[in-house]
């Protein structure tokens, strides 16, 4: 951050030093292809639950594991074309960074788990639930772990969040799993993730945390297959297909949404984010007929309120900053 300017200072003199110490601004033509990328992962992750319901047949635990195979094999692909094998037994060299990838394997095991069973039983607007919730969780994950001191508006924030969770347990007539166990795995994951985001590329860190998976996957499939039958080609080619992409429709947002913040600031991946539950309650409401009792949307009525504050609260909050950076002369 600059220091203010001297007064004394004639006042072109002043503006040249204050624009040698302001940051660069980004170029425009990287601005618009980040949001390209960040609009391209938001929008496949939003239609995942019209990719999963396109399985049928095929069960919730047979789609995880063909999930983290088929995407340990993408990522394979990848790491060979882009030359990364190096980078990725540099990684493997690191005990902590195996651990630490371990963990966030559980974590986005969990929350693959839990979404794919939402999509395909026809609970598609509470997952979406949990994903308009996360930003707000990961504004207490802050708190506890970071020792963060929270805005007025962000504590507002989540005093209407938790309002709106009870309301919606409450006129549910049960306690919402699905979209808190999603909000909890997946911001747990994602801070997990950023503290190593330094020394992790997307690729890398996928590689691990599938390969991590892949003993779980396999006694998956092997129960599935012992009790009911695998459905792998039992559905015919097309359906077969569909089964072994899951693993780039994995990866392929995942590849999309790093390329946008390595292009994007923060404040507008942040604010873009939203577009995949967005999707995901429009699919559950229209097209799949979810209920949505007057509880209910008064329940999520209270989340997007919350989640306003929230953003306007980061939007001042980076102009804030922003005015910092570039004292007035």
């Amino acid at each position: 951050m600059s220091s203010p300017a001297d007064p004394a200072l004639d006042g072109a003199d002043g503006a040249a030093r204050n624009a040698a110490s302001a940051p660069p601004a980004l170029p425009v033509s990287r601005v618009a292809s980040g949001m390209v990328f960040a609009l391209s992962a938001y929008v496949l992750w939003g239609f995942l639950p019209v990719y999963f319901r396109l399985l049928a047949p095929t069960g919730a635990f047979e789609i995880v594991a063909y999930r983290i195979l088929f995407s340990l094999v993408f990522c394979a692909v990848l790491l060979t074309i882009t030359r990364g094998w190096a980078r990725l037994a540099a990684l493997v060299r690191q005990p902590r960074i195996l651990l630490t990838l371990a963990v966030a394997g559980i974590l986005i095991y969990v929350n693959w788990q839990v979404f794919v069973l939402a999509a395909i039983t026809g609970h598609v607007v509470e997952g979406a639930l949990g994903y308009f919730i996360n930003p707000i969780f990961t504004v207490l994950l802050g708190v506890i772990f970071l020792r963060e001191r929270l805005r007025p508006a962000q504590w507002i924030a989540l005093g209407i969040s938790a309002a709106a969770i009870v309301i919606i347990a409450v006129g549910y007539g049960a306690f919402p799993w699905i979209a808190l166990a999603l909000t909890l795995s997946f911001g747990l994951y994602g801070f997990i993730k950023k503290r190593v985001g330094g020394q992790v590329d997307a690729v890398g860190g996928l590689t691990i945390e599938t390969a991590w998976l892949t003993p779980v996957a396999v006694v998956q499939l092997i129960v599935v297959g012992t009790s009911s039958g695998l459905t792998l080609t039992a559905g015919g080619a097309g359906h077969t297909v569909l089964l072994v992409l899951v693993g780039v429709a994995t990866g392929l947002p995942l590849l999309f949404f790093a390329a946008a913040a390595a292009r994007l600031p923060l404040i507008a991946i942040g604010l873009t984010q939203y577009l995949t539950p967005v999707l995901q309650f429009i699919f559950g409401v229209v097209f799949l007929g979810e209920a949505m009792s007057t509880t209910r949307w008064i329940g999520f009525v209270l989340v997007w309120v919350a989640l306003i504050v929230l953003t306007v609260d980061l939007i001042r909050a980076a102009q804030g900053q922003r005015r910092a950076s570039h004292p007035a002369v």
